[in-house]
Parts: C-alpha cells; structure tokens; sequence
C-alpha cells in the first residue's frame, strides 16, 4: 500500500477513501476470495481496519461474506475502473448474442447478479415478446428468472441463505417459484444440469432458457439466455433446438472472456 504520509499529499487528500478503494482493489480475477487476513496483508491496514472497511462495504452492498470469506459483489459496476470490466464483459458477449439470435431467431441476453436482482448488460433483440421493454439496465427479480436461476446455482450455501433472507419472493404470475424450498430445489437441478428454464415464472407466455458465463477460475460471472414465447416454442422444443446453441455460446463468450481477464492480468 502507498505511504500515507500527510506530506506527500495535498490538503485535499481522504485516507479513508484512499484506503477504502485499498480494499476493493485488493480482490482480482486471481484472488475473488479473500480472508480478513488477506485483505489486510495485500493493503497494508491493520485487521482492525480492513474489517471496518470491509463491513462497511457489505453494508453498501459491494462486497459479500460467508462469515470467513470477502468477495465482490456486482455493484462494483457502478465504479470508474470496475465499470469498464463490466463494458468489456458487453463487449465480449455482444457479438456472440448476434450469432445466437441470427442462428435461433430469438431473443438473447447477458445478465449479472446484483442482488436480488438480475441486471441486463448486453441484449440482441429479435422480437418483443415482454409487456415491459429490455435494455442494458434492465432489471428483473432474479428468483423468477432463467438467468437468474443460473447466477444463484452457482452460490455457496451461506451465499445463498443470504440471497434468501432478503429475497420477498414477489409472485409475478401464477407460475412463479415463491418459496424457499422450491427455489432451492430448482437450483440443484440446475447446478446438476448446468442450465436453466424458467417457465413463464416472470410473464406469463413467456418461456426462456439460460447458461453460465465462467471466469477464470471457474466460477459463474453472468448467464446469457435465450427468450421465446411460450405459444411458438414448446419447453421440449426449447430444450432440444434453444439449449444447445446457448451452451456453445456461454462457452464460447466463457473462453474469451477468460482470454480478455489473461491479457489485462499480463498487460497489468
């Protein structure tokens, strides 16, 4: 960490902000999980300190906890430097979304999780197939969702009980998912499988079917998805003609993805 020598700064200088930032910067596509330990020995804080740091920014939403380990959250999106690994992901999946929806003609998207919700950041739309329209943006609650369901597949136990304790379980139609139990035993099959469907669970008509994104080190970083309506594409159709293609695609977008992460950590 840099000195914080008051004479090497101007007047104007934060410490704390300075060090908060520390914190944050401490986690890497190498190190996604730190102990308090580890944060304070990468930073240079006291463990004292790098525990006030870090509850606070679980407080904030940008960092979660299993009660051993830190990790960030997808909020970080909202900052300067984590914001443009969150264009970079867009970038990445854009045109493999184009391939995807040229190749089923339909719908595809790239979400992240932001608890408890997922958050659109990359979409190729064939056809308007919602009420409501979808953009990067675009958030939906993620226990009703394909992509959704993938994120949170992915969670450690303690993750997830989180992710339950401040989900309400909203029922959007009469197909929604909207207990605990139910959720969770939707998630085994789906880590089990390795995609999702979700069921006209968020709109009624509205059928879809979602994969995971990997990062380096093998954990699932968003979910891409393709939507159809529910009158034109049978779940069994959707599993035999939507899923496969969306596999090779997450794979596809997973691998450079993992090629993109390879090149800034060599260039750092």
């Amino acid at each position: 960490m840099e000195s914080d020598d008051p004479a090497e700064h101007g007047a104007h200088h934060v410490q704390s902000l300075k060090r908060g930032l520390a914190v944050i910067k401490a986690f890497s596509a190498e190190s996604p999980h730190l102990t308090l330990s580890e944060v304070a020995r990468v930073t240079g804080l006291t463990r004292a300190a790098a525990r006030r740091f870090l509850l606070t920014l679980v407080d904030l939403g940008y960092v979660r906890t299993d009660g051993k380990y830190f990790s960030l959250t997808a909020r970080v999106l909202e900052l300067g430097y984590a914001f443009l690994s969150s264009l970079t992901l867009a970038e990445v999946a854009q045109p493999h979304l184009e391939r995807l929806s040229a190749q089923v003609q339909e719908s595809s998207s790239v979400s992240v999780l932001e608890i408890p919700d997922v958050v659109y950041v990359a979409r190729v739309a064939v056809s308007r197939i919602m009420t409501v329209s979808i953009n990067v943006g675009t958030r939906f609650p993620a226990h009703a969702t394909s992509m959704g369901h993938v994120l949170l597949a992915d969670m450690s136990p303690a993750e997830l009980e989180a992710f339950l304790v401040v989900t309400d379980f909203e029922r959007l139609t009469a197909h929604t998912l909207t207990d605990r139990a139910s959720l969770k035993a939707e998630l085994a099959v789906v880590a089990e499988q390795g995609w999702a469907m979700v069921d006209q669970e968020l709109e009624e008509g509205l059928r879809s079917v979602a994969a995971p994104i990997r990062g380096r080190n093998g954990r699932v970083v968003a979910a891409a998805n393709i939507s159809t309506h529910a009158s034109r594409t049978s779940a069994e159709t959707a599993r035999a003609e939507l899923v496969p293609p969306l596999l090779a695609t997450a794979a596809a977008i997973s691998d450079d993805l993992r090629l993109t992460t390879s090149s800034r950590a060599a260039h750092g």
